[in-house]
């Protein structure tokens, strides 16, 4: 059951990825990957919302895992960062790791302090 859950919250985070990717690439006209790391940066908040809410179990496996795992992307990040050195955009490739590592777990801390804040720990 939990890989079930699994999977349909991934079924839902994969496409949502391609999608925000998508349409933040069409508005900003940069070498940097800002789609990526949208969905990095937002995805980080998500998770760290659930897991300050303490949920656990069918939730968490639905909207944790699948969701937010498949919403966020360790490999493109990965990919877009090299890709960047290898063109030359050292400057660039150095912001991203960086600043995506940075953002992604400042993002989680907030989401976890925002739902503690709401949940009344």
């Amino acid at each position: 059951m939990t890989a079930l859950l699994v999977a349909l919250g991934a079924a839902v985070g994969a496409p949502l990825r391609y999608l925000v990717d998508q349409a933040v690439s069409r508005r900003v006209d940069s070498v940097f990957p800002w789609g990526t790391f949208a969905v990095n940066v937002a995805g980080s908040f998500l998770l760290g919302l659930l897991a300050g809410a303490a949920l656990a179990g069918p939730v968490l496996a639905l909207a944790g895992t699948g969701f937010c795992g498949a919403l966020t992307t360790y490999s493109t990040f990965g990919y877009e960062t090299v890709r960047l050195a290898r063109d030359r955009a050292h400057l660039l490739a150095a912001l991203n790791a960086v600043g995506s590592v940075l953002a992604g777990v400042t993002a989680a801390f907030l989401g976890v302090k925002l739902a503690s804040l709401t949940v009344g720990e």
